[in-house]
């Protein structure tokens, strides 16, 4: 099971970004934010808070590591029941324009659904 500083590591080395970026947003030493990641410092609540608002996930993804992340740029890797985001969009473009549509339209919907 991924740790809150593992999942730290994994997203800030998705979107590319080097450490020293991260600590300057939390107005913090790399040094410091380094200890985040590599698990040698607790990371208080409200830096949390301000990660998850940086990489526009929910405090929730953070936290509770069996939540898959929405918003990984590696578009191989598994992102539902094996299923990579490369097939979904795939099947996605073969559709016709009724069926892109519609499938827009149920986004939409279960969207809406969740709120």
């Amino acid at each position: 099971m991924k740790t809150l500083n593992m999942i730290l590591r994994e997203l800030r080395e998705d979107h590319d970004i080097k450490q020293e970026t991260i600590a300057k947003y939390l107005n913090i030493s790399q040094q410091t934010y380094s200890n985040y990641e590599n698990g040698q410092r607790q990371i208080p609540v409200t830096v949390v808070k301000e990660l998850a608002r940086f990489y526009k996930v929910s405090t929730d993804y953070l936290l509770r590591p069996d939540l898959s992340y929405p918003g990984s740029l590696d578009m191989n890797a598994a992102y539902i029941d094996g299923i990579t985001m490369h097939e979904v969009v795939f099947h996605m473009q073969t559709l016709n324009a009724t069926g892109r549509k519609a499938l827009v339209c149920y986004i939409r919907f279960l969207h809406q659904e969740n709120k």
